[in-house]
């Protein structure tokens, strides 16, 4: 179990605090993650990596010489906020453009595509490769929509060592598309990790048997099938791996064999030797092999094996120097940044670059951001209440990280409310502000969603205008509900927070459009939301990291819709009370 934290909601704040005291000869902090301590060399591609916490070496642990520029360090398990990835790329970037790469998992895809599009706004050429190396997660024909487990490791190492060659950017993303063309993973968890302060793992493996097909999230296996013998388990991992090589391998590979956690390095040593030597015995040469911890899930118990079919390119930028607070090959050497100096392009701390300026409101205006605040107190209350069985339910299929994202992202959203309105603010400056603190603090999928909504609610609201009518809050609820479809790429049926907030739109609409005032045309809808919840136990995700565990997921309510639905039942008894 993860035993030793002080508090479990500030648990990678602390881990980052420690982790840079330690390593301040090679790594430096700024808003959302940590650089490099050496200066840049100007004009270099910037290799920012990232994701959630939990995972280390990863991601953090591999900023330094020949590996990455910059890691982007979310919350344990959950995507970095489209704030964090803008931040840290800012901070590494060296004039010659960013490249930026994560496993390929719907939070960070969304999360950092947003940034890449703020950054090229402003000039910063910026490319985006998602790891997708796990060939569990959907077949081949469909490799695209794949996570990215261990391979994460291949992949930076690459484009980290091209970056410190002098590659231009497109050089860059060339060879770590390359190399994640060319690059499988498979894994098998023993037994599930716990969540800092969880009194229980996020899920168990039956005595005897092997979750097949594992995530690096808390996610259980895909399957589980009988524990084999070290031997035979190195025999089945390979040969799943080597079912796709490329007709055009050279024999000549690069290797992993990862620990998750807590299966033991002596442990990993005794399923490497029968890997090679099936290796060797099939005609492959092995180059630098790797075996040991790189990227981890907490404690969990479990071992991937990772292959990548190299070329003579992708050889040599595999087994090139780096010098990191993880790893470290060959001899590198790099000017150290002294105390005193800080990168031209280093950004505002979060909470200053967030600050939102307050325009002029009209009185009806300031009376609804009064609702607003009211509203998004209550939501804090009711998700606050509900942290534990809605990371219970995001376990079945997924990581369990959601009560956790989600009360961090409206605590600091009711934040954000509460000191805009304070300022005069109107509804649209009040929403905008909470928006923008959500999206921030929370990360991940959710985070991105809730923001998004909450700024095309102030959007279609305004602050300007006279009285705020039924009317207008439906126009403003729909807008929202169009705005996370455009973000988040879900429809109805897809086992999404969407499966609720269509219903619930339609609802409020069909009554409002009778007559209805609003606080009952909302409690109306409410109802149809609580019961579009609890209908989507019977749908199969078809999107995010629940995807590959489908099955596991039937018989259990999607953790974003149960979650909306209950914001939507506590605004309810906010407007009633008005």
């Amino acid at each position: 179990m993860t035993k030793l934290y002080d508090d479990p909601s500030t648990f990678m704040e602390d881990m980052l605090e420690g982790f840079l005291d330690a390593n301040r000869r090679y790594a430096v902090g700024v808003p959302g993650g940590v650089v490099r301590a050496s200066e840049p060399r100007r004009g270099k591609v910037a290799v920012v990596v990232g994701g959630g916490s939990g995972h280390y070496p990863a991601f953090c642990g591999v900023v330094g010489a020949g590996f990455a520029d910059g890691a982007v360090v979310g919350n344990i398990f959950t995507s970095p906020s489209t704030a964090d990835a803008y931040n840290v790329a800012k901070a590494a970037s060296a004039g010659g453009g960013v490249l930026f790469s994560t496993g390929n998992y719907a939070g960070d895809v969304m999360n950092f595509d947003l940034a890449q599009k703020q950054l090229r706004a402003e000039g910063i050429d910026t490319r985006n490769v998602y790891v997708t190396d796990d060939v569990a997660s959907a077949p081949s024909r469909e490799a695209e929509r794949r996570r990215g487990i261990a391979g994460d490791f291949v992949v930076f190492k690459v484009a980290g060592a091209a970056a410190e060659e002098g590659y231009d950017l497109d050089g860059v993303e060339r060879v770590a598309r390359l190399a994640n063309d060319r690059t499988r993973t498979m894994g098998v968890g023993l037994e599930g990790c716990t969540m800092p302060g969880a009194d229980d793992a996020l899920f168990h493996v039956p005595a005897g048997k092997m979750g097949v097909g594992l995530g690096i999230h808390g996610e259980p296996g895909i399957s589980e099938e009988h524990l084999p013998s070290a031997s035979e388990l190195g025999s089945l991992l390979l040969e799943r791996v080597l079912a796709e090589e490329p007709a055009d391998s050279s024999k000549r590979v690069g290797a992993i064999l990862n620990g998750l956690g807590s299966t033991k390095y002596e442990e990993l040593f005794v399923v490497w030797r029968t890997v090679a030597r099936l290796l060797r015995e099939q005609g492959y040469t092995v180059i630098d092999p790797e075996v040991g911890e790189l990227v981890t899930s907490l404690d969990m118990a479990g071992v991937s094996l990772t292959l990548v079919y190299l070329d003579d390119e992708l050889e040599r930028l595999w087994t090139a120097p780096a010098d990191t607070p993880a790893y470290r090959k060959g001899a590198v050497a790099e000017t150290a940044r002294t105390a005193s100096a800080e990168p031209a392009t280093r950004v505002a701390p979060a909470s200053e670059a967030a600050s939102v300026s307050v325009v002029e409101a009209s009185d009806a205006s300031r009376r609804c951001a009064t609702t607003v605040v009211a509203a998004l107190a209550a939501m804090e209350a009711v998700i606050r209440s509900a942290e534990e069985e809605l990371g219970r339910i995001d376990a079945v299929a997924g990581d369990g990280d959601h009560g956790r994202g989600m009360v961090k992202g409206v605590s600091a959203a009711a934040a954000a409310a509460k000191r805009a309105h304070e300022q005069k603010a109107g509804a649209a400056s009040t929403l905008t502000a909470a928006g923008r603190e959500w999206g921030a603090r929370a990360g991940g999928t959710s985070g991105a969603l809730w923001g998004a909504l909450l700024t095309a609610l102030g959007g279609r609201l305004g602050d300007g205008a006279g009285d705020i009518t039924a009317t207008d809050v439906v126009a403003a609820v729909r807008a929202g509900a169009d705005e996370v479809i455009a973000l988040g790429k879900a429809q109805l049926g897809d086992k999404t927070m969407v499966d609720v907030l269509i219903p619930f739109a339609d609802a409020l609409e069909q009554h409002v459009t009778a007559g209805e005032r609003l606080a009952d045309a909302w409690r109306k809808a409410s109802d149809v939301a609580d019961e579009a919840a609890v209908a989507t136990a019977g749908l199969r995700p078809r999107l995010g990291r629940a995807r590959p565990l489908a099955e596991r997921s039937v018989g259990t309510p999607d953790a974003g819709a149960t979650s909306l639905s209950l914001v939507a039942r506590a605004v309810a008894e906010v407007l009633g009370q008005r």
